[in-house]
């Protein structure tokens, strides 16, 4: 049994990997400055919150295992330090971030103190505790690649950790730029760290306005689905329960350690191919496709050869799958989103 301390832990990602670990009987602290940088959509945050925390001390109690709640932002340095060396956790993941991308590109001062700020003070806390801990598990972001390459036909070509990263916005960079300190930080300080590069992730709780919560919420209620650039833009989407798996995989991996791996579904999908999907699934959907010039990276499949290799990633979900799987998991609760 071991303590994980989870930033951002009511997060969307969070709250599933802190629901997974409990389950696997480890004590959990969520530390979480209960921050939602999109207007509430109805009732959607709040709901959801309730919803989180409720399933986490369902959990606890049928495990018979410990949460901590501790409300703190990680850019309060003192809160922070005093926190750790209280709770002495085992592990750090450090999730906390403002993840939307679009949010990032108009308020880069927001992003750079919500992403690269409250990185550094969580690495300068790190540096200076007395108790020893295993590692600390950054969740970067396929961002951090730019464009995808293509080859001579045009055909987007899946993206190793290797590959040189170009990112084009503001919150591909921002990503970039925190791993490169938290590579630095272990050079200069023996900090241990993972970094994980997911993409795309979707599933049920998630409240950030992604794609395929507008498509399948638009598609519930009987609204068109909106196709952007005709629906041409590509990408891998991560369903939630094999994000947590491959991050299970990579803090419990001896070998996983100061390293970087991509952790997705490993296929690119068109947005065409997703709309297809939910009308398969929802039918009478309608879609409509409009000319809008992209305004973030073209991606397309990461190659997570080397996760399948070195963890023993292999994902369980592809498209339809997860989306089934989501779109079940949401029809039971639409009611209280409308």
């Amino acid at each position: 049994m071991k303590t994980y301390f989870l930033t951002g832990g009511m997060g969307f990602i969070g709250y599933h990997l802190a629901k997974r670990l409990l389950e696997d009987k480890n004590n959990v602290i969520i530390y979480d400055a209960q921050k939602h940088y999109i207007p509430i959509d109805k009732s959607s945050w709040p709901y959801y919150s309730v919803y989180r925390l409720s399933n986490l001390n369902k959990v606890c109690k049928e495990q018979g295992m410990q949460l901590t709640m501790i409300r703190g932002d990680c850019i309060d340095r003192e809160l922070l330090r005093e926190t750790l060396d209280k709770t002495r956790p085992d592990v750090i993941v450090h999730l906390a971030a403002l993840s939307i991308a679009g949010i990032c590109s108009g308020n880069p001062t927001e992003a750079r103190l919500n992403i690269f700020d409250n990185t550094m003070v969580v690495l300068d806390v790190l540096k200076e505790i007395t108790f020893p801990f295993e590692r600390l598990l950054y969740l970067s972001s396929s961002m951090v690649y730019g464009n995808f390459p293509r080859d001579d036909k045009g055909i987007i070509i899946p993206v190793k950790e290797d590959q040189p990263c170009e990112p084009i916005d503001i919150y591909g960079a921002m990503k970039l730029s925190c791993e490169h300190i938290v590579k630095a930080y272990q050079c200069v300080f023996g900090i241990p760290y993972t970094i994980v590069r997911p993409s795309a992730v979707y599933g049920y709780t998630d409240c950030n306005r992604r794609v395929t919560e507008i498509f399948l919420s638009n598609a519930l209620q009987g609204k068109d689905l909106l196709l952007d650039n005709k629906g041409t833009h590509h990408l891998d989407f991560t369903y939630i329960d094999d994000l947590v798996e491959g991050l299970i995989l990579a803090l419990k991996s001896k070998s996983s350690l100061n390293d970087t791996f991509n952790v997705s579904g490993g296929k690119g999908w068109s947005i065409n191919q997703l709309a297809d999907i939910i009308c398969r699934l929802i039918p009478g959907t309608k879609i409509k496709r409009v000319d809008v010039v992209p305004y973030r990276p073209n991606r397309g499949a990461q190659d997570i050869s080397k996760a399948y290799r070195v963890l023993g990633y292999s994902p369980q979900y592809d498209l339809e799958k997860g989306l089934k799987t989501y779109m079940d998991s949401f029809k039971k609760d639409i009611k209280n989103m409308l």
